[in-house]
């Protein structure tokens, strides 16, 4: 990382151990790590999680400033409302931009970035969501947010129990429930961390 920032990794350990950053400096982070720093309660450097992801950036640069950076695939698509042609099943990790792991957040598989109101004001167009795929081990959390690759696009909401069908609800009042059959759901994620800008 130190020679994305044309710092010496002597001066990125210093830069890092200030006091105060700096907005400049904190946007460099960003860019050459990948990582979207966030406002509470959610992401932010100047927070105890902020600190955490700063010390992981230093552990880094000091256990081998040359070792791989773990990365997870952000699927090439928007997780909306709407329909949408391609679905995550469907998606080879080669097609996937690889993005730094968060390291504060639970395991997960992949993130994805959100488009539209529709989970406002929790999520917001924009805001990129880690999410754990739901498989045989693992269960649905009912009420929680999820993100399903369903016959009509991706769609990100909370999710309940609905007979033969998920019932899918938004945060925004504005956006009615609706229900999917569950035989046109191809895949289901938890969502377990968001980044925002």
């Amino acid at each position: 990382m130190s020679e994305q920032l044309n710092l010496s990794p002597q001066a990125l350990n210093s830069r890092l151990n200030a006091k105060d950053l700096g907005i400049n400096f904190i946007n460099d982070i960003q860019n050459a790590t990948g990582l979207i720093l966030i406002d509470e309660p959610e992401i932010n450097l100047h927070t105890d999680l902020g600190k955490k992801i700063l010390d992981s950036i230093r552990n880094g640069l000091n256990n081998n400033e040359s070792s791989p950076c773990i990365t997870k695939p952000r699927i090439p698509y928007t997780a909306v409302a709407g329909s949408i042609t391609n679905a995550v099943e469907g998606i080879s990790e080669s097609q996937c931009e690889q993005v730094p792991v968060v390291p504060t957040f639970p395991s997960y598989d992949f993130t994805i970035i959100v488009k539209g109101d529709s989970m406002e004001p929790k999520i917001e167009g924009g805001d990129e969501v880690a999410c754990k795929r739901v498989d045989q081990t693992s269960f649905i959390q009912w009420g929680k947010v999820h993100v399903l690759d369903t016959a009509q696009g991706i769609v990100i909401k909370r999710i309940y129990e609905d007979g033969d069908k998920i019932k899918c609800v938004s945060y925004n009042p504005e956006y009615p429930p609706f229900s999917i059959d569950k035989s046109e759901i191809y895949s289901i994620s938890l969502v377990v961390g968001l980044l925002r800008i």
